[in-house]
């Protein structure tokens, strides 16, 4: 093998201009090249401690070969050198996050829904207004006793309206309120037979779309039933788009929330509520049944109607005789009329109105046979 060429040190000028060669006069250490193994790694050197080498976790990198963003203030152990870490960069918050809006607390919007909570005296942490309905009679005394109770009161354009409520008819106004207080299922049954006799409280089985969910609580409302209860899955919850349906109800009227509707079927059994279930054929007609007494009406959704499991916990099944030829009707648009059944039976003016149609036809009847004695009398 030829003799590999030894380099020559390289010269250098001294103070005194004479030129030295570097490393004269003294000991010239050589750099030592070790012998590699097959594999590529160096070999140790006898009392030297191996190194490690820095392993990356598949998962925290990406397809490009990139380690992926890890969260703010935690150390990278992979990235550690001499028993420190590297404190990896904090991550940025989003530009679009709204600081106003970033508590975990719900957005109402529309003027109804708005003049309810305020009526109601319901905790609102800020209300966004638009400065002509600020100072409007309907909402400048209500808003002052707000903000004597601490909420704060800001006068926005409509464009900051519009990116609180994500672009929802917030017709001018919208508030930053706590989330809805669901009610216990015993409470809500102690607290209706304190407002009723025979209270009535609406079941709901499977509603999923809260414009659904929010009509029918206007509707329970409106009708001065005592409450409503709801499943905890695969159902809507109260939520802003509910209570803007709903129109101020949800204010005023109490939803219980249970994890199982069957088990609170049974419940309201053993407290002497009388259950009826609404289907779209094969049950009685709605108008036949006895609603003077307390009543859980249970209501499915549109799609499935009440489950087999829930009929069978049921005590009666009752329908809506429909003429024409649509089969069934809006859960929302159902619930209405079947409240108003048992509105209607239950009207204290249902007695004077029967008591005022026998006196027409009796007047009627008295007058037609004058009539006809009159008209006799004179054929004489």
């Amino acid at each position: 093998m030829p003799k590999t060429s030894q380099r020559k040190p390289a010269s250098r000028l001294s103070r005194s201009g004479k030129l030295q060669r570097r490393g004269a006069g003294q000991s010239v250490s050589k750099r030592v090249q070790r012998p590699k193994h097959r594999d590529g790694d160096p070999k140790l050197a006898p009392g030297e401690a191996p190194v490690k080498p820095i392993r990356r976790n598949a998962q925290q990198q990406s397809p490009q070969g990139k380690m992926a963003p890890q969260p703010a203030g935690r150390l990278d152990p992979s990235l550690s050198m001499g028993g420190t870490g590297v404190l990896l960069q904090e991550v940025q918050p989003q530009a679009n996050r709204d600081p106003e809006t970033d508590l975990e607390q719900e957005i109402i919007y529309g003027r109804q829904t708005v003049l309810a909570a305020l009526r109601s005296q319901a905790t609102l942490n800020r209300v966004w207004i638009l400065p002509r309905l600020r100072y409007s009679p309907q909402f400048l005394s209500l808003l002052e006793e707000a903000k004597a109770r601490g909420t704060v009161i800001d006068e926005v354009s409509p464009q900051r309206l519009h990116t609180l409520t994500a672009g929802a008819n917030h017709q001018g106004v919208a508030a930053q309120a706590t989330p809805y207080q669901y009610m216990d299922l015993e409470d809500l049954v102690e607290k209706s037979r304190q407002a009723s006799p025979n209270p009535v409280l609406v079941v709901l089985d499977g509603i999923q779309d809260p414009h659904n969910l929010g009509a029918i609580a206007r509707s329970v409302e409106a009708f001065g039933m005592q409450g409503m209860v709801i499943p905890q899955r695969r159902a809507a919850g109260v939520t802003s788009t509910v209570m803007k349906v709903a129109a101020g109800a949800l204010s005023t009227l109490p939803v219980a929330r249970v994890v199982n509707l069957n088990r609170a079927l049974e419940y309201l059994k053993e407290q002497g509520f009388w259950v009826y279930g609404t289907t779209s054929r094969g049950a009685d007609p709605i108008y036949g049944a006895d609603f003077q007494r307390p009543i859980a009406l249970v209501v499915g959704s549109e799609g499935e109607g009440i489950s087999l499991l829930t009929q069978r916990h049921c005590d009666q099944l009752l329908s809506i005789p429909l003429a024409g030829r649509t089969e069934s009707l809006n859960a929302s648009v159902a619930t209405g009329i079947a409240l108003y059944e048992i509105y209607r039976q239950r009207s204290p003016h249902r007695l004077k109105r029967l008591e005022a149609d026998t006196f027409l036809n009796k007047s009627s009847t008295k007058a037609v046979e004058s009539r006809g004695l009159q008209k006799i009398s004179n054929d004489r």
